[in-house]
């Protein structure tokens, strides 16, 4: 069972179960104090180490420590047993044990990790016991890096940083400070306190969505011009990409509608792939019905080719006129028709007067968010740059990953449709046993 003792800052860990990765750097002797740290406040923790860990710390204890079994190897006890919450033990299938770590973890913090782990991370490697758990593991992802000054400084190291918060990983330090190889700077491992701190937030945020219905559109639209050619536009669908991964991540029921895109879709959701705006347009309307939040990204074509051409185009000499006609306005649609309680978010790209532009296209389609952002900031990156536009407030938010972006947008739509519950039950008629203060049965 989890030490006993206060739970510290309310109950977010109390009951949940935390795997720790233990890469092999000198600071891993700081995990015990994590691990410790864990336990206090009521978390269950499973320990997964790589080889190299071991040469610093036993597994033993961290056995001791986190009263569980250690997974260091694939090819050791395929049936651990392992202390678990009930609701953790069912998910079990309990044939491959760093499988069975992967499936029970409500999130999965790696301190320390080298530079050598977080480049097998990026790569997808699963070389490992903790690579394995790693790339099986739908839950949060805290990263704690911790090594010489000149491998943190060096660009590969910081590129696969940049690369796992992209992908949504929260990356906690490292701090600075006198080092092990005798030189200071950064590379220290990041305190206990803030590492603890990071995993509550990643978990303050799982379930957050449950039973709520999320439909993402991601993506560009093509429209043919002949069999060969088509007319599109530059849109990755980086950023639907994350918003479906972010709702996904946080319980939700998630349908991506999914337009040409240079990256593939997260696991996890339901994909219904098109083409066309015309396609789109079908298929979010279909989806439509049955959503609580709408979350319309994709960069949706607003002109077509008046007539495609059966046959290729030859080319000429002469000057070709290609005539277009407007497509439908997809996200006009769908506030026309949302019903009572849905919550319509839309994205809006422009070059100039944003904000305004931004707020007359959200009054106009009858959005509750519009999400502005701007060509150069955001289009093939994997950060972006957002203004959040409502009737009466606007945010500014910094440059982000496009998985931060995402889960800004997610949390003022939590707080928007918290606040629509609190209207409707503040305009709600007071209940027939109201009378009973008057005496009547």
């Amino acid at each position: 069972m989890p030490a006993a003792g206060a739970h510290g800052r309310g109950d977010t860990l109390a009951d949940r179960t935390v795997v720790v990765g233990v890469a092999g750097g000198i600071a891993a002797y700081k995990t015990c104090e994590l691990v410790r740290w864990l336990r206090q406040r009521g978390a269950h923790v499973i320990v997964v180490m790589t080889s190299a860990a071991s040469e610093f710390v036993t597994p033993l204890t961290f056995q001791t420590l986190s009263g569980n079994p250690v997974v260091t190897t694939l090819w050791g006890d395929q049936a651990p047993r392992f202390e678990l919450p009930e609701r953790a033990s069912a998910k079990r299938g309990g044939n491959v044990g760093h499988v069975d770590v992967s499936e029970v973890a409500d999130a999965l913090v790696i301190a320390p990790a080298t530079a050598d782990l977080i480049a097998r991370l990026v790569h997808g490697g699963a070389s490992d016991a903790l690579t394995t758990v790693a790339l099986a593991c739908p839950a949060p992802l805290v990263v704690c890096p911790a090594m010489d000054l000149e491998m943190w400084r060096h660009p590969a190291t910081r590129g696969n940083i940049a690369v796992l918060k992209s992908r949504g990983a929260i990356v906690v330090g490292p701090e600075s400070g006198p080092l092990a190889s005798g030189l200071e700077g950064p590379g220290r491992l990041a305190a206990i306190e803030s590492i603890g701190a990071a995993v509550e937030q990643a978990l303050a945020h799982r379930g957050t969505m449950r039973g709520t219905r999320v439909l993402v559109s991601a993506g560009r639209t093509e429209e043919a011009i002949d069999p060969v050619r088509v007319i599109t536009n530059r849109s990755s669908g980086k950023m639907g990409m994350a918003l479906a991964e972010a709702a996904r991540d946080r319980g939700a029921e998630v349908v991506l509608v999914l337009g040409p895109a240079d990256v593939e879709p997260p696991g996890g959701v339901r994909v219904t792939r098109v083409a066309s705006t015309a396609e789109m347009q079908r298929a979010l309307a279909a989806e439509a019905a049955a959503a609580d939040v709408i979350l319309m990204a994709a960069a949706v074509a607003d002109y077509r080719p008046k007539a495609a051409a059966r046959d290729k185009l030859k080319r000429e000499p002469a000057t070709r006129t290609l005539e277009l006609t407007p497509n439908p306005d997809i996200l006009a649609a769908l506030g026309v028709a949302r019903r009572p309680g849905q919550l319509l978010v839309g994205f809006a790209l422009e070059t100039a007067d944003g904000v305004r532009r931004a707020r007359a296209k959200l009054i106009e389609k009858r959005v509750d968010l519009m999400v502005l952002n701007a060509p150069r900031e955001a289009i093939g990156l994997d950060t972006n740059r957002v203004t959040l536009v409502e009737r009466q407030r606007v945010l500014r938010l910094p440059a982000l990953p496009k998985r931060a972006v995402a889960d800004a947008v997610l949390a003022r739509v939590l707080e928007l449709r918290a606040a629509r519950g609190r209207a409707d039950g503040a305009g709600a008629k007071p209940r027939r046993a109201a009378r009973v203060s008057k005496g009547r049965p």
